[in-house]
């Protein structure tokens, strides 16, 4: 099966399972990874589903939209590879990513 490397908040390193049709937020929200961890559930209204995305994969990373960022905005951790883990759905083709949560802003 697949899966995504992700560093908890605590430098934790996980690996774990990930399924194709699932957020990269399901997966760690599903994993208890970190609290508080998406709270609005995956609606794109919250900001703490923020991730640093490995730069290795960027190029496979949906486009980001306009609400996105502008919730990226609002955090005082952004960085160049920030992303909502709620806005990126799993494929097979990020089997391996490696993700860090973000300090909770």
């Amino acid at each position: 099966m697949p899966n995504i490397i992700v560093t908890s908040r605590a430098g934790e390193q996980i690996t774990l399972e990930a399924r194709a049709g699932m957020s990269i937020m399901e997966i760690i929200r599903d994993a208890s990874v970190d609290d508080p961890f998406a709270l609005c559930g995956g609606a794109c209204s919250c900001a703490t589903c923020h991730v640093y995305v490995d730069p290795a994969f960027a190029d496979r990373m949906p486009a980001m939209t306009e609400d996105e960022s502008d919730l990226l905005d609002s955090s005082d951790h952004r960085q160049a590879n920030s992303r909502l883990s709620c806005q990126i759905p799993f494929d097979p083709g990020l089997d391996g990513l490696r993700i860090d949560i973000a300090p909770d802003a």
